[in-house]
């Protein structure tokens, strides 16, 4: 994958940030294999999503470690990291790293005159309780509905139209974070009535988000320069070696999907 020097990137470029909520790499991958992501394929590499680590195993250690810089590790080791808060001893923070002094690069990017928005998904961004206020409230704008959320059918079509009115209507240099709840469970619904998750419905969950994906990237391409981080937080099991959901190190948790990409857009 293409390493970039975020301080160029930093100042010349819009920031947009997509969490794909508890999308594992082993589905994602199968399904860029199989051709069936058609639209992620514009972005991702030849060969698919890399595969990374993940800081932590569910929503909020994984969004505190992103917001701080620790975004996924690859898995033949740690790269240049893109962001990062300033403290001795990190061997991942090289001259390619855009360092801050503040403890998340929201708040840098916020600091230097970039406009900051946060469209919620599950529930640790719902604003309804003092821990599901801490990630939105790092943002100039947030928003959540329980229609963005996970239990939302079409939670992707609605998040991706706010971000396009939001983009339309913002002239500044952005920094837009996305929470896509989708694929996090429940996701029965994307390919059966009954109540019950799995792989097929996992999957399926993904290519609903892909076939969404044109509202947001069409919306981005009249923004111009614009640097793009697609990733999950953290995968989910469905019963494997016993392991089911997440909050545990199983790798199909802890194996998440990522990209990132400077979409040049329309000038």
């Amino acid at each position: 994958m293409e390493e970039y020097d975020m301080n160029e990137i930093v100042g010349s470029a819009n920031i947009l940030f997509v969490v794909l909520d508890a999308l594992r790499y082993d589905v994602a991958q199968e399904e860029f294999d199989a051709g069936r992501l058609q639209n992620f394929q514009k972005f991702l590499p030849p060969k698919g999503w890399e595969k990374c680590h993940s800081p932590g195993s569910f929503t909020y250690p994984a969004h505190k470690a992103f917001f701080a810089g620790f975004l996924p590790t690859p898995l033949l080791g740690a790269k240049s990291r893109l962001f990062a808060a300033k403290f001795q001893g990190s061997m991942s923070t090289t001259s390619n790293t855009y360092a801050f002094e503040e403890h998340d690069f929201i708040s840098a990017l916020r600091n230097i005159g970039y406009r900051t928005c946060c469209i919620g998904g599950v529930g640790f961004f719902n604003k309804t309780t003092n821990i599901s206020k801490e990630f939105p409230s790092l943002f100039e704008e947030s928003h959540w509905t329980s229609d963005l959320g996970v239990t939302s059918k079409n939670s992707t079509e609605l998040q991706f139209n706010l971000a396009s009115k939001w983009l339309k209507k913002t002239c500044e240099r952005f920094c837009l974070f996305i929470n896509v709840s989708a694929i996090h469970q429940p996701n029965y619904f994307y390919c059966r009535q009954e109540n019950k998750d799995d792989l097929e419905s996992h999957a399926a969950a993904l290519r609903y988000v892909d076939k969404q994906l044109p509202i947001l990237m069409d919306a981005i391409d009249n923004k111009g320069d614009t640097f793009c981080i697609f990733c999950s937080d953290h995968g989910t099991a469905y019963g494997e070696n016993g392991f089911w959901g997440h909050r545990n190190a199983h790798s199909s948790v802890m194996e998440v999907p990522y990209t990132h990409f400077l979409n040049k857009g329309l000038h």
